[in-house]
Formats: C-alpha cells, structure tokens, sequence
C-alpha cells in the first residue's frame, strides 16, 4: 500500500468513526480520539471483509457497499468499546 493510500485510509477511517458513533443509540461514554481510532481499525477491517466477500467495485464510483460494511463495523466496535469503557469508569 502506497503512502497515498495510507493517508487517505486513515481519513476515511474518521469519516467512518463518526459515522459509526452516530449510528449507536444513545450516548457512548467514550472520547472522541478512541473513535477515532475506531474508525481506522474499522476502515481496515471493512476493507479486508469487502474484499473477502469479493467485491471490487468494478463500476466505479462511490463504493456504498464498502462503506455501508466500514460503517457496520465501526458501530459493532463502537458499541463494544463504549461498553467496556463504562465498566472500566464505574469501578474507579
């Protein structure tokens, strides 16, 4: 993967954070930095899922498949993250 790709993985990983925050009800006692995070590491597991799957977005365009799987996965880790952090702040 070229530095190009890196950087611009690493920006659409924050677009899907957000994205992913915004699709759990409700209030997620995370910050704002573990999301984003969050939608790195989602960004890269969406990508590789998408891939598996086979798709390849041989069309062009926007690819809504692959962000429509980063955005699912970013909310799954969101919404696990966000459980865990609770837990991890109620015992202090």
């Amino acid at each position: 993967m070229s530095v190009t790709g890196i950087i611009s993985a690493i920006v659409v990983g924050l677009i899907i954070g957000a994205l992913g925050r915004l699709v759990v009800p409700g209030r997620q006692p995370i910050p704002i930095w573990l999301t984003l995070i969050i939608g790195i590491v989602a960004a890269f597991i969406g990508g590789f899922i998408a891939s598996a799957l086979g798709y390849g977005n041989a069309n062009g365009g926007i690819p809504w498949i692959l962000i429509i799987i980063q955005v699912v996965v970013a909310a799954i880790l969101v919404a696990v993250t966000a459980g865990f952090y609770s837990r991890r702040g109620a015992r202090r």
